[in-house]
C-alpha cells in the first residue's frame, strides 16, 4: 500500500468517524428529550395519584357523612354562616375573629351531629 492510499484511507476513516459521531450527537439529544420527557409524566403522575386519593378520601368522606343525620335548624345555619364570615363559634373563643385560619373547635362543633329528637 502506498502513502497516498493509506492518506486516503485514513481521510475516509476520518470522515465516516465524523459521520458517526454526528448520528451518536443525534441519537444523544433524541434519548436525553425522552429523558426529560419520561421525567415530567412521572411527576405528573405522582401528582394525578395523589390528587387521585384525595378525591377517593373525599370522596368517601361524603359517603360517610351522607349516612350520618346532617344537623339540620336555622340556629346551625347561622353559625355556618358566621364561621364563614370569619367568626369563631366555638365556646373557647366564641364571637372573636378568626386571624390565623381554621379552628379545629369551631371545625368538630360544625361537624357534630344534632343530639335533641
Amino acid at each position: 500500500m502506498e502513502k497516498r492510499e493509506l492518506v486516503e484511507l485514513v481521510a475516509q476513516l476520518e470522515a465516516q468517524i465524523g459521520q458517526i459521531a454526528q448520528e451518536l450527537g443525534k441519537v444523544k439529544q433524541h434519548v436525553a428529550a425522552l429523558l426529560e420527557e419520561n421525567q415530567r409524566i412521572h411527576l405528573e403522575n405522582q401528582h394525578l395519584r395523589r390528587l387521585l386519593s384525595a378525591y377517593k378520601a373525599a370522596d368517601g368522606e361524603e359517603r360517610h357523612r351522607a349516612t350520618k343525620p346532617a344537623p339540620v335548624g336555622e340556629g346551625y345555619d347561622n353559625l355556618a354562616r358566621l364561621y364563614q364570615e370569619g367568626f369563631h363559634i366555638c365556646n373557647l373563643h366564641y364571637g372573636s375573629l378568626r386571624t390565623e385560619g381554621d379552628c379545629l373547635f369551631c371545625l368538630a362543633f360544625l361537624h357534630k351531629a344534632p343530639t335533641g329528637p
